[in-house]
């Protein structure tokens, strides 16, 4: 049966982000439900549907439920000055990127076609029996992050932030004694990136410290990030404006829709 009340729909995978989302929607008032499978629920279709899950999930429930599902563009951090990136990025090919003679951090710009890590050189990289050499990719210089931090950004402004990782290994906490130092990082991240390297209104950006200074790890979809020890309802903010009804979505962020398959059931 169709309702006019919003909905928060979460992927079948259960984890600790979604738990806690459930959590603040409903102490909100907002109803929350988690899937059952991997399709869109029918008595859900023409619903105010919001949806918080991996890019799977987004792609097997989105297009069915109408929705807008918001990401960074591939190329953002590349359009980022070296004095924020702290690394030379370039977006290539996967092709491209197999012709590597020394190391590098390689990554999918979006989806996790394959391990995001520092590769000894092109050779190690998925050969074309396993993914095609058009497939789009971010090569950086090799970089220590010696502590990282997740920040949930809506309109330009962070909302809730969270460390997540300490010398390479996870590491939850509060921003604790660095946060002063991290926001005021993210503030010249911001402002540089809305005159050069425009995000979503609602967005996921990861920062971190290295023995150089601070630099931006990368940008991500915020209704497929964990939460780590970010504040649960203003989580809840980003997430909701990030994966919402297409009916809803500000003129602006028309360019940062995903794209999403048409499944045939």
């Amino acid at each position: 049966m169709t309702t006019a009340s919003p909905v928060l729909l979460l992927a079948p995978r259960v984890n600790e982000t979604s738990r806690r989302l459930r959590t603040a929607a409903g102490l909100r008032g907002l109803r929350a439900r988690t899937a059952t499978g991997w399709q869109a629920p029918r008595e859900l279709l023409g619903a105010p549907v919001h949806v918080y899950g991996g890019p799977l999930f987004g792609d097997a429930v989105g297009r069915e439920l109408g929705l807008a599902l918001l990401e960074p563009a591939e190329d953002w951090l590349v359009r980022l000055p070296l004095a924020l990136t702290g690394r030379r990025v370039a977006a290539t090919t996967l092709a491209e990127a197999r012709g590597l003679r020394g190391p590098a951090f390689v990554k999918p710009p979006a989806d996790k076609a394959f391990a995001a890590r520092v590769y000894p050189d092109g050779g190690a990289l998925p050969g074309p029996e396993l993914l095609d050499g058009d497939t789009p990719v971010l090569v950086s210089e090799v970089v220590r992050f010696r502590a990282e931090y997740r920040l949930f950004v809506l309109d330009g402004a962070v909302r809730a932030g969270s460390r997540y990782a300490e010398e390479a290994e996870l590491s939850v906490a509060p921003l604790g004694r660095d946060g002063s130092e991290v926001l005021a990082f993210a503030r010249d991240v911001l402002a540089a990136s809305a005159a050069q390297a425009p995000l979503p209104s609602a967005v996921v950006v990861d920062v971190g410290r290295t023995d150089g200074g601070w630099a931006v790890v990368e940008a991500n979809a915020a209704w497929a990030s964990g939460g780590y020890a970010a504040e649960s309802d203003a989580v809840l903010d980003v997430v909701l404006r990030s994966a919402g009804p297409l009916a809803q979505l500000p003129v602006a962020d028309l360019p940062f829709r995903r794209e999403l398959p048409e499944v045939v059931r």
